[in-house]
């Protein structure tokens, strides 16, 4: 970053300062991860000057060979990774994605059945808040409150009753697997279609670890930059047939100039998705998932759902006398980073909760194993049995520092280079 110290001192500690945070603290949030080196430099690179309203070969602008290339090379990676018919890769976010389908199988006003954002749903899945739900009208199914798994005759039952002109299955905070076959049955029974958002889980369906919704949905959403490990950003991928529609919603319906250095970025960590050691890595995160998993239950927490199937894991609070917030504060405290929760029928606001959120995606990508994540576990029940003592979390700050330094994100995090920390760390 020779150039920016020189050029704006402020923003470089800005971006030193977080690098610093990334390599020192355990990062749990499960929404998270560490973009390689190489996605990097593609993120950095001269790309970014390039405007590109349109698609390869349909431009509006001169000058796009290069990044025309880039932008097929993503297309072409993200198609055979998820065994997907079409590809969009130009929606900047995972919210977009799922607008670029409403908006083109959709009307104003027509009616969606989606997950409940209080049982595991997501923003862009109808909250009233959402673009998503201003626009459109939203029934919701949720979970048993026995299992606290997707409750299948709650799933049917609101189908028939409202009749829905799409169907999203996918979540934002559920710990285990998805029956995609079966939303499929209960879509073609309502002549839905069937749109399925896979953010987090990505990276474990081409893996292997969590079944697959390409074959039987309509549409399946993704981001780039959870267990998939790349940059921030998201993509459509759809059956032929909808390709053109879908298109004609990212650009022009919804974007302008798409951003050609993450595309390039996309493309990257599409690629390495493809090595064989992507899938050891999944592993790894299901291995790591269910380690904190038994870790905590021993620590005496109570595990929505009992435990975990995938990335991440909800902790129930309730019994502990915290909120999410409390807990998450103290957490970070310590050197760990999460975020607050709700939890099925949670009896808190949204601003408290009364659970937290735990992923094991970024600390899997450092290279930790059952080992460190039975450390990690016990640490969390030390600093949430005793919130106040303020020694007890400062020495496990010491800790967590200690454990991150032998697990670096990044080579420049090496001693031989490390100018003097900025003054905001």
């Amino acid at each position: 970053m020779d150039n920016l110290w020189r050029v704006d001192r402020e923003i470089a500690e800005a971006v030193w300062g977080e690098l610093v945070r990334e390599n020192d603290e355990i990062i749990l949030i499960a929404s998270e991860n560490y973009v390689s080196e190489a996605v990097l430099e593609a993120l950095g690179s001269v790309l970014t000057n390039k405007y590109a309203e349109g698609y390869p070969g349909r431009r509006f602008y001169q000058g796009c060979r290069w990044v025309d290339r880039a932008e097929e090379l993503a297309i072409e990676r993200a198609k055979k990774l998820f065994g997907a018919e079409y590809a969009n890769v130009q929606p900047h976010s995972g919210s977009q994605a799922n607008m670029a389908v409403y908006l083109a199988m959709l009307k104003p006003g027509d009616r969606i059945l989606a997950m409940d954002l209080n049982h595991g749903g997501h923003l862009s899945h109808g909250h009233k808040r959402n673009f998503s739900g201003q626009i459109y009208e939203f029934c919701f199914y949720g979970v048993d409150p026995k299992t606290e798994t997707i409750d299948f005759d709650q799933v049917a039952e609101q189908a028939r009753r409202h009749r829905p002109k799409l169907i999203v299955t996918g979540a934002s905070a559920y710990p285990r697997k998805i029956d995609f076959d079966r939303f499929r049955e209960i879509a073609d029974e309502v002549g839905a279609f069937l749109m399925a958002d896979i953010a987090h889980i990505a990276g474990l369906v081409v893996a292997g670890f969590h079944p697959d919704p390409v074959p039987c949905s309509d549409f399946v959403t993704v981001t780039n930059h959870k267990t998939v490990r790349g940059p921030r950003g998201g993509m459509v991928l759809c059956r032929q047939e909808h390709g053109r529609q879908i298109d004609r919603q990212v650009f022009p319906g919804m974007q302008g100039g798409p951003l050609m250095h993450v595309i390039a970025a996309k493309a990257v960590s599409l690629k390495e998705a493809q090595l064989p050691a992507f899938r050891k890595y999944q592993k790894q995160i299901i291995n790591n998932t269910r380690c904190l998993a038994e870790t905590l239950l021993e620590e005496g927490f109570r595990l929505v759902s009992g435990g975990s199937d995938n990335h991440l894991l909800l902790v129930d609070l309730r019994d502990k006398g915290l909120s999410g917030r409390v807990a998450a504060e103290v957490l970070e405290r310590a050197g760990i980073s999460c975020n607050r929760n709700l939890i099925p029928f949670d009896p808190s606001s949204p601003n408290q909760t009364s659970g937290i959120r735990l992923g094991t995606p970024a600390i899997t990508t450092r290279g930790m194993k059952e080992e460190q994540v039975r450390l990690i576990g016990k640490w969390i029940g030390k600093v949430l049995g005793s919130p106040e003592d303020d020694k007890l979390v400062g020495k496990i700050k010491r800790e967590t520092v200690e454990l991150t330094r032998s697990f670096p994100v990044y080579g420049a995090l090496r001693e031989t280079w490390r100018p003097a920390p900025p003054r905001a760390y």
